[in-house]
């Protein structure tokens, strides 16, 4: 995962890229920690045409306000820069991979 240091960062990788997906984490988030690699692993493995990025809501706090991020962690997924799909906290990763996988096929299929 590439990590975003600004929010005018992420808005230009979310408008240029076909797909994105956002992992928001925080600090001291020992589920954010342990969902990453997770993620990362998934979206590496079976949704490769994706774009990873990450960023932590300590180092930019105006995501929160941005994409209405309560909780972390959060995943947010778009395609051609609108949000598609958005997971928080207690994430499935089988719920949210076939979620993701309609979408994905749909869009590179």
């Amino acid at each position: 995962m590439e990590k975003m240091q600004s929010i005018e960062q992420i808005d230009k990788r979310v408008a240029s890229e076909p797909a994105v997906l956002l992992y928001v984490s925080a600090p001291a988030c020992s589920v954010c920690d342990a969902l990453k690699p997770k993620i990362a692993e998934l979206f590496t493995k079976e949704f490769s045409q994706v774009v990873l990025l990450e960023a932590n809501i300590a180092d930019i706090p105006e995501l929160a306000g941005r994409f209405n991020i309560l909780s972390a962690p959060a995943i947010l997924l778009f395609f051609d820069g609108k949000e598609f799909a958005r997971e928080g906290r207690n994430v499935s990763l089988e719920l949210f991979r076939q979620r993701v996988e309609k979408i994905y096929n749909l869009y590179f299929a």
